[in-house]
């Protein structure tokens, strides 16, 4: 114990003397948690859509009038000609094209059909399949106001109707600063425990002090545990900063335990710190750490299930999150702040973590070689 405790000193002295790093760790996951969940939105608004009116009836102007207070649809232009409505979407002035055609009110009222066109600008994905469904929904609901006009009252279809009321459980109003403040603090603990711990002993190593310790009778696992618990510690403070900027700025509380989150996070921050450590006894020098650590942690986050459901990768995608140790903090984050689960839904998470902290600390003091 004796010799930890020296350890420790060294190394908060170490983190304490570099004011800017200390500052760093404190001030960026504040100031992301801040940013991020604002600009991080899944839900598309304004969406350029461009009008070719063909028919100038009243019909097509209560269709358009529709489509432009609906609150997600910016007209940009009301052109006479499919050219010059292909022009807006060349210069990014439009995402959709909706062109109706002559006698739109005509065969609506005679012929109770007709047709549209729309264009959809499929550059940016998400966008064209958002914003295309949220215009067929409004056609859609202009549809069904048009023939409730001309249908009569003893025409109504008698069969049984079907009514749906809707709850969403866990994130009643559907707020996305709910879903992501979780995530978004998942994944900054992740980062700056990660980084930390991967650029610590390759430091060691540039700058020389390696070559003393290594001459001590320290043992491996001393050393490794040194390295591990100030980053413990200061993995823990970014939490609770997290935890404090989701209560004061979004007004999230955590609906399940306090204990069992700092329980698993505690858990976690061993996987993380000796997956971080295991890469820096690899490495040389601190740019190769930077390099592979950040590798590992994009394919970590953007396979955590944080931007994209893990439901819908194909199936090997869903096998390697298996090892993704993002994912189980990313889904037991949100399982305990949104939905309350208590020590018996996140066993199977826990469990899986607590293996991933086994084996990286065991390679980890395996792998560093204590030579003189």
């Amino acid at each position: 114990m004796r010799t930890i405790k020296f350890l420790l000193q060294k190394e908060f002295r170490q983190i304490f003397r570099d004011r800017a790093i200390v500052a760093m760790v404190i001030v960026m996951p504040v100031m992301q948690l801040l940013i991020l969940p604002l600009a991080a939105n899944y839900e598309v608004k304004n969406v350029n859509v461009a009008v070719i009116d063909n028919d100038h009836s009243s019909y097509s102007q209560k269709l358009i009038t529709k489509i432009t207070s609906s609150g997600y649809f910016r007209l940009t232009g009301y052109d006479f000609s499919f050219k010059q409505a292909y022009k807006l979407i060349e210069s990014d002035d439009a995402d959709l094209i909706l062109e109706i055609p002559h006698g739109f009110e005509r065969n609506l009222v005679r012929e109770n059909e007709q047709k549209l066109f729309v264009a959809v600008n499929a550059i940016n994905g998400t966008k064209a399949n958002l914003g295309s469904v949220y215009l067929l929904n409004v056609i859609q609901d202009f549809n069904s106001d048009v023939r409730l006009q001309f249908i009569q009252p003893g025409k109504f279809n008698q069969q049984p109707t079907i009514y749906i009321d809707s709850s969403n459980w866990f994130n009643p109003l559907l707020n996305y600063h709910v879903f992501m403040v979780p995530g978004i603090l998942a994944v900054l603990v992740t980062m700056i425990g990660g980084f930390l711990s991967a650029l610590n002993i390759v430091k060691e190593k540039e700058v020389g002090t390696i070559e003393q310790i290594n001459v001590t009778p320290i043992k491996k696992y001393h050393f490794i545990l040194g390295k591990l618990i100030p980053f413990w510690i200061l993995g823990n403070v970014v939490f609770t900063l997290g935890l404090l900027v989701g209560w004061l700025v979004y007004g999230i509380t955590p609906v399940g335990s306090l204990l069992l989150m700092y329980g698993f996070i505690a858990v976690y921050l061993l996987a993380v710190l000796g997956f971080g450590l295991l890469i820096s006894t690899f490495c040389e020098s601190q740019q190769q750490a930077m390099f592979v650590m950040f590798f590992f942690l994009m394919i970590f986050i953007l396979m955590g299930g944080l931007f994209t459901s893990i439901d819908s990768m194909p199936d090997w995608a869903k096998t390697v999150t298996k090892f993704n140790p993002v994912s189980y903090l990313i889904e037991v984050m949100r399982m305990i702040m949104l939905k309350g689960s208590g020590l018996k839904n996140i066993l199977s998470q826990l469990g899986f973590i607590a293996l991933f902290a086994v084996v990286f600390n065991s390679l980890a003091i395996y792998n560093y070689k204590k030579t003189s």
